[in-house]
């Protein structure tokens, strides 16, 4: 059982440092790791060694869940390079993108309002596929043609269409229970 807890995610799980991820090949080295430091192969061992196990089960599935959200994985990346996305700081976008916000916004409330569930269908199958277009840029910004500050902005850009996203499925929710 590997014990540094100084490894990045992708060493941890045994992967390229990159933003384009093979997803099966993540699963599959999630597996793999987990099965290795799962505490229950190590109930035998010594209380010392059973709280390793456990905090690299822990880390792992940390690993995990950070690598397989391309989100995540960008703002990860990101930070090892030492780049604060200053999400929670830095909220000044393009005007255009203001504007959309403000556009998507007015959309789901017509539709809440209106009680029209195929519209929210609608509004967040259009909202996935702004995503899949904003991961896009973001796997270039970060693997391709390499723009920290692009790819803070498109971490930041993806966060408020993950809230937009958040809001249509609570609008469905409303509308159905």
């Amino acid at each position: 059982m590997t014990t540094d807890f100084t490894q990045d995610f992708f060493s941890l799980l045994g992967l390229p440092r990159a933003f384009a991820l093979d997803t099966e090949r993540l699963d599959h080295a999630w597996r793999t790791a987990a099965a290795e430091v799962h505490p229950d192969r190590h109930a035998s061992r010594p209380e010392a060694e059973k709280r390793v196990a456990l905090m690299m089960a822990t880390r792992v599935n940390e690993a995990y869940q950070t690598l397989k959200n391309p989100v995540n994985r960008g703002r990860y990346l990101l930070s090892l390079q030492g780049v604060d996305t200053g999400e929670e700081t830095n909220t000044s976008m393009p005007a255009d993108f203001l504007m959309a916000q403000m556009e998507w916004r007015e959309s789901i409330e017509d539709a809440r309002d209106s009680g029209e569930v195929e519209a929210l269908d609608a509004l967040s199958a259009r909202l996935r596929d702004e995503m899949r277009e904003r991961v896009a840029e973001l796997a270039v910004a970060l693997d391709t043609a390499p723009d920290l500050d692009a790819a803070a902005l498109l971490v930041r850009k993806l966060r408020f269409l993950e809230k937009l996203e958040q809001e249509i499925g609570d609008a469905i929710e409303s509308l159905l229970g």
